[in-house]
């Protein structure tokens, strides 16, 4: 049985005979008698476990693993707990990020970009056990004032994005019992919609443009996705002449991005009318024995950016936000106008949440059909005057 005690100066004792038979005693310094008993119950629960040979009670190995670094090495010495596996941020997140294997590359590089914001702002050595929700909370602010590249600051979706992996590696560290709670646990981490960078872009534009393409593997590319809805890279570049199908009018689409999803790897879609031009031309260019539709830039990680953005230029026009999901965004507004939502959703690969979420746009095409429509309509303050019949010849007359 343990027992406690107290010194000249008030400072508590914990004393007990431990598993070698040899008294010891543990100062546990200044406290009220009821903490120090709470004390001496979990060292009295190490002590039998350890004599026992039994595990340790679940409150007393909660109780361990959050006292303090200055007690548990007393527990320690008393020869009563391990010495504790102090992970470092770096070795940890380098450990965490090299187990997902199976994670896309552009996913693992969000991962990575992750990591060194952390390891930045908390430094390679740090403890992940003492990072804390207020220190959680200072480094997402540290993000949005200054996470960038040279101190500049970061969206804030991009902090949300970077805010939600670092809350995934450490729920293996709760998953691994390394730490007891996720101090990033409640930073945002949806994706909101940022209104600001979407763009329609018109027809007369996407004519300017397929015009300014320097090939015609520039022109396949831009219709597979303004008028395909093809994502780009991943969609386009994986797009093989074989999921043609000339003969129903259909592609099959593969889809990396959401393959792990449930009959996610592919979906079927229309050779759309606006689209067929383009594509019979690519395969009239096609070399014999292309396997793919896009020969070039077979590197996903290539960067389009820069070329598209010339493109845009050359066609008289300015680069609009996120070029290509725009393109993206505008096919699937302009069929949704056509078709339900349910098939608009299939043929472009996203659920309908997600399309009212961040691809369905109000354009000024909706606001003109609203302003025509409402002057065809009779002045309702005529109608409301009007008596029964002469509603009813206006009526007849309408028809």
């Amino acid at each position: 049985m343990a027992s406690i005690s107290s010194d000249s100066n008030g400072r508590r004792i914990i004393q007990f005979v431990g598993a070698d038979r040899k008294r010891r005693s543990i100062r546990v310094g200044k406290m009220s008698k009821r903490k120090a008993e709470s004390i001496r119950q979990h060292i009295e629960d190490l002590n039998v476990a350890k004599i026992a040979g039994h595990s340790i009670p679940r409150d007393t190995a909660k109780w361990l693993s959050e006292i303090g670094d200055d007690l548990h090495n007393r527990l320690v010495r008393a020869q009563l707990a391990d010495t504790r596996e102090r992970k470092s941020l770096a070795d940890f997140l380098d450990e965490c990020i090299k187990k997902r294997k199976r994670l896309k590359p552009r996913t693992l590089d969000i991962f990575r970009r992750a990591r060194n914001n952390l390891v930045d702002y908390f430094g390679a050595d740090k403890a992940i056990d003492s990072i804390t929700v207020g220190d959680a909370n200072d480094w997402r602010e540290h993000l949005l004032e200054k996470g960038g590249c040279w101190g500049k600051p970061l969206a804030e979706n991009t902090v949300r994005d970077r805010s939600k992996k670092a809350r995934q590696m450490f729920r293996v560290a709760i998953d691994h019992e390394m730490i007891d709670r996720n101090p990033f646990q409640n930073l945002p981490g949806t994706v909101t919609c940022n209104e600001k960078k979407l763009y329609f872009v018109t027809r007369d534009e996407t004519s300017r443009l397929l015009e300014a393409c320097p090939d015609f593997e520039w022109r396949i590319l831009i219709a597979l996705c303004r008028f395909g809805g093809l994502r780009n890279p991943s969609e386009t570049l994986s797009l093989r002449w074989e999921h043609v199908d000339w003969a129903h009018n259909r592609m099959t689409v593969p889809s990396p991005k959401t393959e792990h999803h449930e009959n996610g790897e592919y979906r079927i879609i229309p050779i759309f009318a606006e689209l067929r031009p383009y594509l019979e031309l690519a395969w009239d260019e096609a070399e014999e024995g292309d396997e793919f539709v896009i020969t070039r830039w077979r590197d996903q990680a290539t960067n389009l950016r820069t070329q598209i953005h010339r493109i845009i230029r050359r066609a008289g026009l300015q680069p609009w936000p996120r070029v290509f999901h725009n393109m993206r965004s505008t096919r699937q507004t302009e069929l949704e106008d056509q078709f339900p939502s349910h098939v608009v959703c299939r043929w472009i690969g996203n659920s309908e949440q997600i399309a009212r979420k961040h691809y369905l746009q109000v354009t000024l095409e909706h606001f003109e059909r609203a302003a025509r429509e409402e002057s065809a309509l009779q002045n309702p303050v005529q109608i409301l005057h009007a008596g029964p019949r002469e509603v009813s010849q206006s009526q007849n007359a309408d028809e």
